[in-house]
């Protein structure tokens, strides 16, 4: 993975983390570092009251209400746009994706082990998304 400066708003969410009280924080940690990871363009922030993640606009938010572990809810954009009609095919072959909507789709990682496994396909796929967000 790339070094990559952090954003201006990174203090953000460090302070989010460094208060976290969360049995999946180390996993929160690991998640962020493998999506800022994925492509330069990346930024984070809190928003939802979670970590999440944009480039021009949010489009990935950390999910800490998963029941075992956490999950990366996907979508592109807080606004309906034409992708929520119509959908948007994404290249999946490692089957991370759990579609909620046309324009919304969560990963799920257990725990670490999940999480290290499914790292390189995770960034593949986020490189794959970050193209159709408008």
């Amino acid at each position: 993975m790339a070094a990559r400066s952090k954003p201006a708003d990174a203090t953000e969410v460090d302070t989010f983390l460094a208060t976290l009280d969360h049995p999946a924080k180390a996993l929160v940690v690991e998640l962020r570092r493998v999506v800022l990871g994925a492509d330069a363009r990346i930024g984070d922030g809190i928003k939802w009251n979670s970590p999440s993640y944009r480039t021009t606009e949010y489009f990935a938010t950390t999910n800490l209400r998963s029941k075992q572990g956490i999950g990366l809810i996907l979508h592109f954009g807080a606004k309906k746009n034409a992708i929520s009609t119509t959908g948007v095919d994404i290249p999946d072959p490692a089957g991370l994706l759990r579609w909620l909507a046309k324009d919304r789709a969560t990963v799920e990682f257990r725990d670490a082990a999940a999480l290290a496994a499914a790292a390189p396909a995770l960034q593949a796929l986020l490189r794959e998304w970050i193209p159709h967000l408008i």
